[in-house]
């Protein structure tokens, strides 16, 4: 009786709560698979009828907002007292993982090489290593066919898409044969390409490893209680159908790992940056990459996970975080609604900005990409993230190492922004 009652509770929990793991990241995903998300509408006009401004949390917003409002975060460059880049820099990093709680995950993994072969004019190699949690992390990488000397290289964060059964194939393509449902989320995103194949053709390594909790790294079904599984259960996991239910299921299961993590006294951005920092490792311990050109980009989740490893490992030479820059307001009164439990760190907006945590890197070179009709985040805020990083880089002395772009369309990285990505990244890691 007792499990029993404790199903019912949770499928009544998520069915309550699976609103919040909607929008652009989710695409729509909380309100089923194939139904419209009711909160993505990015032209809905922000008034209610006393004429005051709408916001996600109702009346609240005006109060919430309002407790920083005008008021600099104390880590913020922009403050007058912050002077010495160098001492500032040290201190706002200090104090943003002690806020994020980074988990020590231990030292540099042992990396198996399961399968070598030549694809499409690249060696690709499937990697994998065990992390001391979990099952092993999935990793590919991508490299010119006739490399022979010490290349540049990428770290390539696949975006969260609202699937969590695929993870590395979402920017990848190693055969004729793609899955279908990657085929399709490869053409609506990156305008059916493969980013990271494209980039490495350049001639970059690339490795794109899976994130935590997605594709390799992804909670299984037989892993967790009964009573939770929805009825749901790994078998046949290729099949279509099965992926989709598990996508759902997933999406729910969010804000029962994002609560977990906060109970283990960590937060999901420092997981995130704890397994991606060893992916970096990984990739600068190889024999053939100069670790001294390092790069980092990804789209949606993929560009919040390169704002944190970006603004805090200075390996990263050159940063693009596609389709993933506002401010914390944005995501108070118009969008956390339409975002994943994957961004949030407690009490960090009193001290940094959500921009700030990219200038971190200063004088370090930055391309942030935006869409234009992007319903993640709302014009403004964009426009005023841009604004944030630009005065960063202005008072380091620096403006040219800092460049923001505005692209036509939706939540994207389309191929015109990838030729501009990729020219970024050529002028910095290859001169």
């Amino acid at each position: 009786m007792y499990m029993r009652n404790k199903r019912r509770e949770f499928l009544k929990q998520t069915a309550l709560t699976g609103l919040a793991a909607a929008g652009g990241m989710f695409k729509g995903f909380a309100a089923g698979l194939n139904e419209p998300n009711i909160f993505s509408n990015s032209n809905m006009e922000y008034k209610n009828f006393d004429d005051q401004p709408l916001s996600v949390i109702g009346l609240y917003g005006d109060w919430a907002a309002g407790l920083n409002e005008n008021i600099l975060p104390s880590f913020s460059f922009r403050r007058a007292e912050w002077k010495n880049i160098d001492k500032w820099r040290k201190a706002a990093r200090k104090r943003l993982k002690e806020r994020m709680s980074i988990p020590d995950i231990g030292t540099m993994p042992a990396v198996t090489v399961n399968k070598q072969y030549l694809y499409d004019g690249l060696h690709i190699e499937e990697l994998s290593w065990q992390l001391p949690y979990g099952r092993p992390t999935e990793a590919l990488l991508l490299k010119p066919e006739a490399a022979k000397r010490k290349f540049p290289a990428i770290l390539a964060f696949h975006d969260h898409g609202g699937n969590k059964y695929f993870g590395t194939r979402k920017i990848t393509k190693t055969s004729d044969q793609q899955h279908p449902l990657m085929i399709a989320h490869q053409k609506e995103y990156y305008e059916g390409l493969a980013w990271a194949n494209e980039i490495a053709k350049r001639g970059y390594i690339v490795l794109v490893p899976d994130a935590f909790p997605f594709a390799s790294r992804r909670v299984m079904m037989k892993d967790v209680p009964d009573f939770m599984r929805n009825g749901l259960n790994d078998n046949d996991p290729e099949n279509s159908k099965n992926i989709n239910a598990y996508n759902q299921w997933a999406g729910q299961h969010e804000h029962t790992m994002a609560k977990s993590l906060f109970c283990a006294g960590t937060t999901w951005p420092a997981v995130f940056f704890a397994e991606d920092k060893k992916a970096l490792d990984i990739l600068c311990a190889r024999d053939d990459v100069d670790a001294n050109r390092i790069g980092c980009a990804g789209l949606s989740g993929g560009g919040m996970r390169t704002v944190f490893m970006a603004g805090l490992d200075e390996r990263i030479k050159c940063a693009i975080p596609v389709g993933f820059m506002t401010t914390w307001k944005d995501f108070l009164l118009n969008k956390s609604v339409n975002h994943t439990w994957m961004v949030y760190v407690p009490l960090l907006p009193n001290e940094l900005d959500f921009p700030e945590i990219l200038g971190l890197r200063v004088p370090l070179s930055t391309l942030v990409l935006n869409d234009e009709d992007d319903d993640l985040y709302t014009m403004p805020e964009m426009q005023r993230a841009n604004k944030i990083l630009n005065e960063v880089y202005k008072k380091a002395g620096i403006e040219d190492h800092y460049k923001c772009s505005f692209h036509p369309g939706p939540h994207k990285f389309d191929k015109k922004m990838q030729t501009e990505a990729f020219t970024w990244f050529d002028k910095w890691l290859k001169q």
